[in-house]
């Protein structure tokens, strides 16, 4: 079938409305109008990080008030397939590791295909897998059968997860040489928004849907999957690529900067990256990054009502001998120290990533480890020291470089292998994330179950976990000391580039590499519409801004 692409493309046949071809933009297209697709299909997939929020009604799916227990004799194969009792939310909540190791899966095995056919064919088959997946799993809930919300949302959601994650990617790296962190912030902090928007809209359709013989769940999901779909599409059917070569008006600076050092201008094929030493040491970076922030991420919420118990709700009660009117009090602060939480891990994203520009990535995760390692020792302090406002600092700034970390990497990779295959080397690195999605919660659940059973006070079971998560850190603040340009023989000759750019069907700049587009009487080009892109901003802004607010509201409680 590639044989046949290939000779119908060399006859000029007229590439597919897909193709990468189709995609190269014109002389007149702004870059800015890059970010609001990549946006548009993060927002939507970002919804995986809050689909929590089903757990409790679908716990509840036959039983309505009361959930149906099953016997003993069923188990998690069982739970699969029966119809006549509740699931566990132990049970749902598989649904939330199988989206992140699929996610990853799919990102390191389809990469290089993404690299080669252009991110909107991607965009285009993450839609179709990510709502197509819900679609199948609103039939689950519908039939009462787990199994197909593991097939829908699971695996086939999890494949639209990989491929929408990392398929804006390259594409913004390229359209911004000039600002990689900026561009690749703003796309990631939309995938850490997702649940920001989709969390409180899948309450209100719940609610919505929801009678006297229904929780609602089902409804919800064909809902969201065509909203989504229609937004991810427009997203996708709106990326458009540079031509090779191409560089923003005025760029580059003669004046080097400090980081230079560390930013190659050639290229390494993402086949030879597992036996190149940088990439294995950056991979122990954003593991250690990643599981010192999730293990944090999944107790955030009862560490501090454990900790700090009754003085949150201005009683000296410690959290074991609180009544249950008092449980449900602190719990409502503890979900709005979770919203802001979020809203810290979101801007996070942006902020580290644009502030990589100037630092350099190797200086900004220095910080983030360094910083953050200072920020996990305070913590048994602050706590024993009763300081919620240390405390709650503390984990807000943790979690923006969390958030950091995720948005920070991508231009990390770029400047250390190229922008040539960038993409698919970012899928491959991805795998890491699988990692630490199980080796952090395994730290931070083990080690209190642990001290529990030797009958410490739940206040202080959180103290040696925090000096564990020090110790990551510090591992990943070695390897990345460690991070060195890459070695001349990793990288691609300008034959075998030559070869993957025509594999890759790009079409060269032809007035050289460095040369910005222009027009064809050689002057600056006009840029689109201004308010074409404004318009663009706005579709992703909206929805955006109202989760905001709702995420705002949620963490006042907090306060009050």
């Amino acid at each position: 079938m590639s044989a046949s692409i290939e000779v119908n493309r060399a006859e000029g046949a007229k590439p597919g409305l897909l193709s990468k071809e189709r995609i190269v933009a014109n002389s007149h297209f702004n870059r800015w109008l890059v970010p609001p697709a990549a946006l548009a299909i993060h927002l939507c997939i970002g919804m995986a990080y809050g689909f929590s929020v089903f757990w409790l009604p679908l716990s509840k799916a036959i039983g309505i008030k009361e959930a149906v227990k099953c016997g003993p004799e069923v188990g998690f194969f069982q739970e699969l397939f029966v119809t006549h009792c509740d699931w566990k939310i132990a049970t749902l909540g598989w649904m939330y590791t199988l989206f992140f190791v699929f996610l990853g899966c799919a990102a390191a095995v389809w990469g290089g295909w993404l690299e080669r056919e252009g991110p909107r064919k991607a965009g285009v088959v993450s839609a179709v897998c990510w709502c197509g997946g819900m679609l199948l799993s609103a039939l689950g809930v519908y039939l009462h059968q787990f199994w197909l919300m593991v097939l829908g949302s699971g695996v086939i959601g999890g494949i639209g997860l990989g491929l929408g994650y990392i398929s804006p990617v390259s594409t913004l790296i390229k359209w911004f040489p000039d600002r990689r962190g900026m561009a690749t912030g703003m796309a990631i902090m939309g995938f850490g928004g997702g649940a920001m928007i989709g969390s409180p809209l899948a309450a209100d359709l719940m609610k919505r849907f929801a009678t006297a013989d229904q929780v609602g769940v089902w409804q919800t999901f064909v809902v969201m999957a065509l909203g989504y779909f229609v937004f991810m599409i427009g997203g996708a059917m709106s990326y458009r690529i540079p031509p090779s070569g191409w560089t923003p008006w005025g760029w580059p600076r003669s004046r080097k900067s400090p980081q230079s050092a560390m930013i190659t201008t050639r290229h390494v094929h993402v086949r030879n990256v597992w036996g190149i030493p940088q990439f294995w040491l950056v991979w122990m970076v954003l593991c250690m990054n990643v599981s010192a922030g999730i293990g944090v991420i999944g107790m955030a919420s009862p560490m501090l009502q454990e900790v700090f118990g009754g003085s949150l709700i201005g009683i000296s009660t410690r959290y074991a001998d609180l009544d249950k009117s008092q449980l449900t009090m602190i719990a409502g602060i503890a979900a709005g120290f979770a919203a802001l939480l979020s809203l810290f891990n979101i801007v996070g994203r942006f902020f580290w990533a644009s502030l990589s520009d100037k630092l350099g990535r190797k200086n900004t995760y220095v910080v983030f480890f360094v910083l953050g390692g200072i920020l996990y020792a305070s913590i048994p302090s602050s706590a024993a020291a009763g300081n919620q406002l240390l405390f709650v600092a503390a984990l807000c700034l943790i979690l923006s470089m969390y958030g950091g970390g995720f948005a920070t990497v991508p231009a990390y990779l770029a400047d250390l292998f190229g922008t040539q295959m960038v993409g698919a080397i970012h899928g491959r690195l991805l795998t890491a994330w699988a990692t630490a999605g199980v080796l952090g919660p395994v730290v931070v659940n083990y080690m209190r179950e642990y001290q529990l059973s030797l009958g410490m006070p739940r206040e202080a079971v959180y103290n040696q976990t925090m000096y564990i998560l020090v110790g990551m850190l510090a591992i990943g603040l070695i390897c990345n000391l460690m991070v060195r340009p890459v070695a001349e023989k990793w990288f691609m000759t300008p034959e075998e580039l030559a070869t993957e750019k025509r594999l890759a069907h790009e079409k060269m700049f032809q007035a050289g590499d460095v040369a910005p587009l222009v027009d064809d009487d050689g002057v600056r080009p006009r840029p689109s519409n201004p308010l074409l892109v404004a318009a663009a901003w706005l579709v992703v802004g909206i929805p955006l801004g109202w989760g905001v607010y709702k995420t705002l509201v949620s963490a006042a409680r907090f306060f009050q």
